[in-house]
């Protein structure tokens, strides 16, 4: 009751902003996402600002950062709805289990041929936009945050380099979704899902012995009680840059060109910002005494090869045989 009280009565506070701004600033329009302003959501969404005013539009963005408008699900359904026109957010597979995509393992594992797949005018863009436009979205392009890999908690000495030989018995946090599941369950792992919620607590009283799915930002954010950082870099977190398909269509064309010519010089300033950031937070758990881990190129093999033999026929079934041939083409994978 609690709840849905709650979800009324934001959903009116929501419903009474968007009716003043369409009152009071003619062209304006709300532009939102959900995280904190020393995200790289948030240098992005300034950067764009920037650049439009440049060029003259006649559409300003109304910014919400911070999550003032719901969590980053909540606004990829709002965008879907046409309510908030863009935002800056994660893939929501609730919505369009084909979003789970997004985790899939060893499309990429390294900055260049993932700035070649997921960057400006990559491939994965076209990819995305055939899953998008069934959810009434145009992907603008992809936002990186770098490249996910396992970690340790405090108190745990293994470091597993070698699956599933090094993975029997550890209970491995995963992100709550039946692929990221799969994945850690042909590693060997026993995979418990959990949101990232809970995560913290979990390794700090020991109900799971490490975590995937952890960039190096969320490794530093952690880091006093982690003890190493295997980097098994078998995914590549990144988000959507979507606008409203219907709100884009309908924009002058002169005001669509002049958005999307801002969207793409910030797409190609974030490309190079992101890396950045990634290498500085790598750096910084390296400095304050984690064991940061590097597979061989055998061990590497090994892991790869067994996610393209298990964990891709898998999500085959999800996604569809033309869009993972799309997948394995961009991957190099005959």
């Amino acid at each position: 009751m609690k709840n849905t009280i709650k979800t009324i009565i934001s959903g009116c506070v929501l419903a009474t902003s968007v009716s003043l701004s369409t009152a009071q600033a003619g062209e304006d329009f709300i532009f939102a996402q959900a995280m904190t302003t020393d995200h790289i959501f948030h240098s992005a969404s300034e950067k764009f600002i920037d650049n439009l005013k440049a060029r003259q539009s006649a559409y300003s963005p109304e910014y919400h950062p911070g999550g003032d408008l719901g969590d980053w699900t909540s606004q990829f359904e709002q965008a879907m709805q046409g309510v908030i026109p863009m935002t800056i957010t994660y893939g929501a597979s609730e919505f369009d289990p084909r979003l789970d995509l997004t985790w899939l393992g060893y499309v990429v594992d390294d900055w260049e041929s993932a700035r070649k797949a997921y960057g400006p005018n990559g491939p994965m863009l076209n990819v995305y936009n055939e899953i998008m436009a069934d959810n009434d979205l145009v992907v603008l392009g992809l936002i990186p945050t770098g490249f996910g890999s396992i970690t340790m908690r405090k108190g745990v000495d293994k470091v597993p380099t070698n699956f599933p030989e090094d993975a029997a018995g550890i209970k491995m946090r995963v992100v709550p979704t039946p692929l990221a599941i799969e994945r850690f369950a042909n590693w060997g792992f026993s995979a418990v899902p959990m949101p990232f919620a809970e995560l913290y607590t979990a390794l700090q009283l020991g109900t799971v012995d490490g975590r995937a799915f952890g960039p190096a930002v969320e490794i530093w954010q952690m880091r006093d009680v982690l003890q190493s950082y295997i980097l098994t870099r078998d995914y590549f977190e990144h988000a959507f840059w979507v606008v409203n398909k219907d709100w884009w269509e309908d924009l002058p064309e002169a005001e669509r060109n002049k958005m999307r010519a801002a969207a793409d010089e910030t797409l190609a300033w974030v490309w190079t910002e992101a890396e950045r950031i990634d290498n500085g937070y790598l750096q910084q758990v390296r400095d304050y005494g984690i064991d940061v881990v590097e597979l061989t190129d055998a061990q590497r093999n090994k892991a790869k090869e067994l996610l393209y033999a298990n964990e891709w026929p898998y999500m085959e079934k999800v996604v569809g045989s033309e869009i993972m041939d799309m997948m394995r083409k961009i991957a190099g994978i005959n």
